[in-house]
């Protein structure tokens, strides 16, 4: 499988087909709810690949982004563009850097599905987790902007931001297995792994003691990131679908994960040369991380990196009963779904690191 390009990924498009809506109806709507809007309209579609379809629109005064639900039948739950909107706007006055949200619109009369609006957020994407575009010096200065990051929006007090309803407390990664293995255990048509089948049995058994909640944004990447035009700092952390509440390790363990991934399936680091890079060590990323949430080590690093290659393997497990069924039959689908026993068994070599 090929990770996608900044060419394929980056920029925008003319409205795809099975995408458009009325742009009349949307002016109307931002007139009526986006303070200091002012048409003539235009949009565009972004060409990256999130589930959720994304929208550049386009005014003399300002660009403004738009995210809403796709078109057609959806599973309960999925694609929850007001979670979305709900998450950004608490987060606005924390510290932790996120597009203005101007409105959100639970009216599918208006263009067919719910959507909101966001300021758009100029500056740098990077699609390759080694930033081939930096200069060497400034490297280091990129990876400690992801890890403050990701560290200040741990400690963000999701009680006191009005996100204390935003997920369950406690229990994250037995729910996490559970849900995870049931679905790899129904899915008869995608077929069993023995690597998977171990998982399953020493995951659930291994679960540390220790047991935190946070806001945790559960797709933390390099790509899913604007960062400043000219400067070393995240401008914006954008798509965060899949943002809940759970456990802080398991959030920094799924974004540190690029260390071992292997750059052909997703934004990775695995086999690149990191002195020469001068890009700082997985060690070093983890200190640097523990410095800032105020802990002295993550003495089971090893079960949370296991668990999210767990997690990652069980999604492309269901890709894959999808591709057999008929129901996924894209190309880009197919490859997903031949790497998934590539990470069941990346999953088994960190367990198997464990000492």
């Amino acid at each position: 499988m090929t990770a996608p390009s900044q060419a394929s990924s980056a920029g925008t498009t003319a409205v795809r087909e099975g995408h458009v809506f009325d742009d009349a109806a949307l002016a109307r709507w931002m007139e009526a709810n986006v303070a200091g809007y002012s048409g003539p309209l235009t949009v565009e579609q972004f060409r990256g690949g999130q589930s959720n379809p994304t929208y550049k629109l386009i005014t003399p005064r300002a660009s403004y982004v738009l995210r809403r639900k796709p078109p057609g039948h959806i599973l309960q739950g999925a694609h929850a563009v007001e979670r979305e909107a709900r998450v950004l706007s608490a987060l606005a006055d924390t510290g932790v850097p996120v597009p203005y949200v101007h409105g959100l619109c639970t009216d599918d009369a208006v263009i067919g599905t719910w959507f909101f609006v966001m300021e758009m957020v100029e500056g740098r994407n990077f699609w390759d987790a080694t930033f081939p575009e930096v200069s060497r010096e400034n490297r280091p200065r990129h990876f400690d902007a992801m890890n403050e990051t990701i560290a200040r929006l741990h400690k963000v007090d999701f009680n006191a931001v009005g996100l204390g309803d935003y997920g369950r407390s406690g229990n994250y990664f037995g729910r996490q297995i559970r849900r995870w293995s049931k679905q790899y255990l129904e899915d008869v048509e995608a077929g069993r792994d023995p690597d998977m089948d171990r998982l399953i049995e020493w995951l659930p058994a291994n679960i540390p003691d220790d047991d935190e909640t946070a806001i945790v944004h559960g797709d933390f990447r390099c790509d899913n990131m604007i960062f400043h035009p000219t400067e070393p700092r995240v401008a914006a952390v954008l798509d965060w679908e899949l943002s809940t509440l759970g456990h802080p390790l398991a959030d920094f363990a799924n974004h540190a994960m690029m260390y071992r991934m292997p750059p052909e399936i997703v934004a990775g680091l695995a086999g690149a040369d990191l002195a020469a890079l001068n890009i700082p060590s997985e060690a070093e990323y983890i200190a640097a991380y523990c410095a800032r949430t105020d802990r002295v080590s993550i003495p089971d690093y090893g079960f949370y990196i296991a668990f999210n290659f767990f997690r990652l393997a069980a999604i492309f497990h269901g890709i894959k009963g999808r591709v057999i069924r008929g129901t996924a039959a894209s190309a880009h689908a197919r490859e997903r779904a031949k790497v998934f026993p590539r990470l069941a068994r990346l999953a088994c070599e960190s367990v198997d690191a464990i000492k």
